[in-house]
């Protein structure tokens, strides 16, 4: 991959509860913004194919959602169009497959775009969906029967950080802090408001230890990017933002499958993957934009990305080198528990605040580059079994 693929333009809207528009408004205006970011003009014929990271379908009242959805959306009739779903890593997943595309050598210009709309319905129906359906004839997965769904998943690993990492509820509640600032730097982001430790732990419990402030919000969102062949990029822009790595980690399905809940080897899988193939280790990247669907899983994946050793993440934290002006920004979006999870649209929107980070056009939230190098992940599906990590440079 390396060397082989550049992102040339990135657009996406302000993530929310979007009811005035549609899913076909959101796509049709995130893609104009995706087009019209590219320096030096791009015609949409010239891209050749696309893949849509869309995650919910027909489950919340979307309708049976397939290639033809997006090429509908966009006005193209002309490509080939692929949607993806993978769970949570929908978005990056649709990014990886546009990348291989083109690093395939089979189309030089590829679009990846992802959308959801998580509020059209109500918060019960549309996260039953990810169970299985709702209670449709589908069946829900057999953890979702006892309950499992993600807050109970995450107060498990949150349970066992507390008592096997010395964990607290304070640390949980200090990333949400961390994070509500960063979205209030950021014009996309969902919530725009400051918390305290003291508001996120007075909120309502949601499943101990997590209160409702460690959970991100339902969101409404899209995103694009566009990628091509890296000796073409200039053509585009003169300042391209190169693919060094991407991978897809993958763990067993069933919770009463695992060995730990302090980590989730899927995406202890996947980085590592994405080091190999960008040939650089977790020290020479300089931010990175982490999935904290919860508060404690920001922690756990700063562990299991190679940031921190198992059980440092909190004492970092606290210290504040994960902060937007510290050692290792985490989340200069605002992440998940600030700029929103609309699921297919929010690995390819972390890849747009990687696109423009590494561009030096991120304005208040900008962070301090040292290598030029940015990593962006997810981790979700059955009991979180399947992660994305995703790796940017703005140099081959």
């Amino acid at each position: 991959m390396r060397g082989k693929v550049a992102v040339i333009g990135a657009g996406k809207i302000r993530f929310g509860e979007l009811f005035e528009m549609s899913l076909g408004d959101m796509v049709e205006q995130a893609y104009l913004n995706c087009l019209n970011s590219v320096d030096k003009g791009i015609a949409p014929k010239e891209i050749k194919a696309a893949w849509f990271g869309h995650w919910s379908g027909g489950f919340i009242g979307q309708g049976a959602m397939c290639g033809a959805s997006l090429a509908s959306f966009i006005g193209n009739l002309e490509i080939p169009v692929t949607r993806v779903e993978n769970g949570c890593p929908t978005g990056g997943d649709a990014f990886r497959h546009a990348c291989l595309g083109v690093a395939s050598g089979v189309y030089d210009v590829a679009l990846a775009l992802g959308a959801e709309k998580m509020r059209d319905k109500p918060a019960a129906e549309s996260l039953g969906a990810a169970g299985g359906g709702g209670g449709s004839e589908m069946g829900l997965h057999p953890s979702w029967m006892l309950g499992m769904g993600g807050p109970g998943i995450q107060a498990l690993h949150a349970t066992r950080q507390m008592h096997e990492l010395g964990y607290t509820m304070e640390n949980f509640a200090r990333v949400a802090v961390k994070n509500h600032h960063n979205g209030t730097l950021c014009p996309y982001a969902h919530y725009q408001f400051e918390v305290t430790i003291e508001r996120v732990l007075g909120s309502y419990i949601v499943c101990w230890p997590l209160h409702l402030l460690d959970c991100c919000p339902q969101t409404d969102g899209a995103a694009a990017l566009i990628v091509c062949r890296a000796d073409l990029a200039k053509k585009y822009t003169d300042k391209p933002v190169y693919v060094l790595g991407s991978n897809i980690g993958i763990d067993h399905k069933n919770l009463w499958d695992r060995n730990s809940f302090v980590e989730q080897l899927s995406t202890v899988r996947a980085a590592r993957g994405a080091y190999e193939m960008a040939g650089i280790k977790p020290s020479d990247v300089d931010f990175a934009e982490l999935h904290d669907c919860f508060t404690n899983t920001e922690l756990m994946n700063i562990e299991d990305v190679g940031f921190a050793r198992k059980g440092e993440a909190a004492g970092m934290l606290m210290n504040g080198e994960f902060d937007i002006d510290g050692r290792l920004p985490i989340n200069p979006s605002g992440g998940l528990k600030a700029h929103g999870h609309p699921i297919g649209a929010t690995g390819v929107g972390q890849l747009c605040e990687l696109f423009w980070q590494l561009r030096e056009e991120a304005d208040k939230r900008q962070v301090k580059l040292k290598n030029g190098i940015g990593t962006q992940h997810n981790v979700g599906g059955d009991a979180f079994g399947v992660s994305a990590y995703n790796i940017l440079s703005r140099s081959i």
